[in-house]
């Protein structure tokens, strides 16, 4: 599988258009009211084309992307440029683009509409205090905090998705303090922040960096570290994912830690470890 370079989610580009590496994206016109969506393999080129209209770019268009992705055995780097190619290739001005997006996406997290909704909620009602969040990605948990008002920090190892959820600041209208590092390995210092949490990260990396990054959660965390992973029978590799958990990999994470728990499953598999009291 093609890795591709980092890329600029905000650069400029020619309108209905986005490229990257191997991935084309193409915005071709359609008949009203149809939106069509074909990937392809050309050589060894990924080429998607469509004719989404911008209410149709939102967190559920992910589902969609992953089966047609997952078909055209591409990876991780070529999901994530698709998805970009899709935002940027629907609306023109790339700050309107991601606003679209992420306005979209934020509202069907809120209301429950969206798949991933279920756990926002859980992890919401989980948290207290000030919050850091490890491997934010796009934002969307850390902005639903900010935007009850909650201290939240949101982190993710790659710049650029951070300099994304700065440049929505000011279009969402939601403050929000961002910081780029690695989840192992925090900046900050002990007890920095009330709740540090992990919302879908542990998949990504293999046991003994996730146990790292549980280690560096309760460093940070004065009260709690709250977990969440989702249940898979296969690792799924478009989304980076390199190990499932079941309930019982879950509550072995959370024993490792030292740290009392609970553990407990609900749209996957949840951990919450008291960061004030070792065992």
């Amino acid at each position: 599988m093609p890795t591709l370079t980092p890329f600029d989610s905000l650069a400029p580009g020619t309108p209905g258009v986005w490229s990257h590496g191997t991935v084309t994206v193409l915005r071709e016109s359609g008949m009203l009211g149809s939106a069509s969506l074909t990937v392809r393999r050309e050589g060894g080129r990924l080429v998607v084309t469509h004719t989404l209209s911008a209410d149709r770019l939102r967190e559920s268009l992910v589902a969609e992307v992953t089966a047609r992705i997952a078909e055209a055995g591409a990876g991780r780097d070529e999901f994530e440029a698709v998805m970009v190619g899709l935002v940027r290739s629907t609306v023109d001005d790339p700050i309107d683009a991601w606003a679209t997006y992420y306005r979209q996406s934020l509202r069907d997290l809120v209301d429950g509409t969206a798949d991933f909704a279920p756990v926002h909620e859980v992890a919401a009602s989980l948290v207290r205090g000030t919050v850091l969040d490890l491997g934010s990605c796009f934002g969307f948990f850390p902005l639903r905090l900010a935007a009850r008002g909650v201290p939240v920090i949101a982190t993710d190892i790659h710049a650029g998705t951070m300099r994304l959820l700065d440049a929505m600041r000011a279009p969402l209208g939601i403050d929000i303090e961002t910081l780029v590092c690695d989840a192992a390995d925090v900046p900050v210092p002990d007890d920095a922040v009330d709740t540090v949490t992990a919302l879908h990260l542990l998949e990504h990396v293999d046991a003994d960096l996730g146990d790292r990054i549980v280690a560096e959660a309760l460093r940070v965390a004065r009260r709690r570290v709250v977990i969440a992973v989702p249940y898979e029978d296969e690792a799924q590799a478009c989304h980076g994912h390199v190990r499932v958990f079941d309930a019982h990999a879950v509550t072995a994470l959370a024993a490792r830690s030292g740290r009392p728990y609970e553990v407990f499953s609900h749209h996957g598999g949840w951990a919450v470890l008291d960061a004030a009291s070792p065992v």
